[in-house]
């Protein structure tokens, strides 16, 4: 561990990492290798609705460790546990308060993370010295396969280099993590694009520690409390209750850069237009990230397509992927206009602030 950063060890590539192709004849076999990988200490990609996971037995602490070397992730950030059914809430938690029952049963399976009291036998590793751990069941078939045979609940951050975006192809897991897991399960593209919503149960209230698909709105429909927004704010050097709250994440290696949603379209794309003219006579290589409502500003600038204001879950969808294409192309400099914080809106711009540089 680097004691400046307070890193996982940035191992080398030491395995050879088989990839399989989800969809065939041989799925039964397939899983239950996974499975047994699990079960006896190794690492597997896998997808899921939201992103990819790169999983562990929860009780196998070497295969954790090799999780956050994989990663070159902080071990003060904890792994949300992924269970197939509710018997598995039987292996990780003393305590299933109502509302959490509630939340379960309105949005399990799917991109919901519970953080709940844990029993003592879930490792430390796994919570980062927490009294509590995140639980998630996810919907994707291949992952609730892999799952039941792997018998175990299997503790998975996103299969990416730590601080990368996060993978929604097995092909973005292969370019992270050849050579340093055991099997990547290609399963297509990730339905949702964007990790889960995390939500902390374990005390008084309810608390968002990460927004996602499951919204404030849909969990005060679910229990009749209005949650408390816990995301947002400075941790300084304390030890996050939920991924993605202490450290830069899910960045480009271009350095990104928002227009801050002031003033009118036309004044922010003007502001993004400046920008990128601006860096571009510099010898910069730019590009913007572009919705169905704005393309038409830019004219011939470098353009990606990212989706459309009118349905914010194709921008959820394809921002990741977007700046996995920014890095392919190598672009020195990315700029976007912020979105709607609405809906899944929130979950968007909680990434994309993280992984910015600053605004334009």
């Amino acid at each position: 561990m680097t004691k400046e950063q307070g890193l996982g060890v940035q191992s080398a590539p030491d395995r050879k990492t088989a990839y399989v192709i989800l969809g065939g004849p041989d799925d039964a076999q397939n899983f239950a290798k996974a499975g047994e990988i699990l079960r006896n200490g190794g690492v597997v990609g896998f997808p899921t609705e939201t992103v990819y996971g790169l999983g562990a037995s929860v009780y196998c602490e070497e295969a954790i460790e090799q999780v956050f070397r994989a990663k070159g992730r902080p071990n003060d950030n904890p792994l949300i546990a992924h269970i197939a059914d509710m018997d598995g809430l039987e292996q990780l938690v003393s305590v299933m308060p109502e509302t959490a029952r509630k939340l379960a049963e309105a949005y399990w399976p799917g991109p919901m993370t519970l953080v709940l009291p844990k029993l003592p036998l879930v490792p430390d590793a796994v919570t980062a010295g927490l009294d509590t751990v995140g639980v998630r069941m996810p919907s994707d078939p291949n992952a609730r396969a892999m799952l039941r045979e792997a018998k175990v609940p299997v503790a998975a951050p996103s299969a990416n280099r730590s601080g990368k975006p996060s993978p929604t192809r097995a092909q973005h897991v292969w370019q992270d993590m050849d050579g340093r897991i055991d099997m990547i399960l290609d399963g297509g593209q990730c339905a949702c694009g964007l990790e889960s919503t995390v939500i902390d149960c374990s005390g008084d209230g309810i608390v968002i520690l990460r927004p996602g698909y499951i919204t404030a709105k849909m969990i005060e429909d679910a229990t009749g409390i209005v949650p408390t927004i816990g995301y947002g704010k400075d941790l300084g050097g304390s030890t996050p209750r939920a991924p993605g709250m202490k450290y830069r994440h899910y960045a480009p290696k271009g350095k990104l850069y928002l227009a801050t949603g002031e003033g009118s379209l036309e004044e922010q794309c003007k502001a993004i237009a400046d920008a990128y003219d601006s860096n571009f006579a510099h010898g910069s290589k730019c590009v913007i990230l572009v919705t169905e409502q704005d393309k038409g500003f830019f004219g011939e600038r470098e353009q990606i397509l990212i989706g459309n204001l009118d349905d914010l879950s194709t921008i959820a969808h394809s921002v990741f992927k977007a700046f996995r294409d920014c890095d392919t192309k190598g672009y020195d400099l990315i700029y976007m206009r912020c979105v709607p914080e609405e809906g899944v809106g929130a979950a968007i711009m909680n990434r994309v602030v993280k992984a910015s540089a600053g605004t334009v």
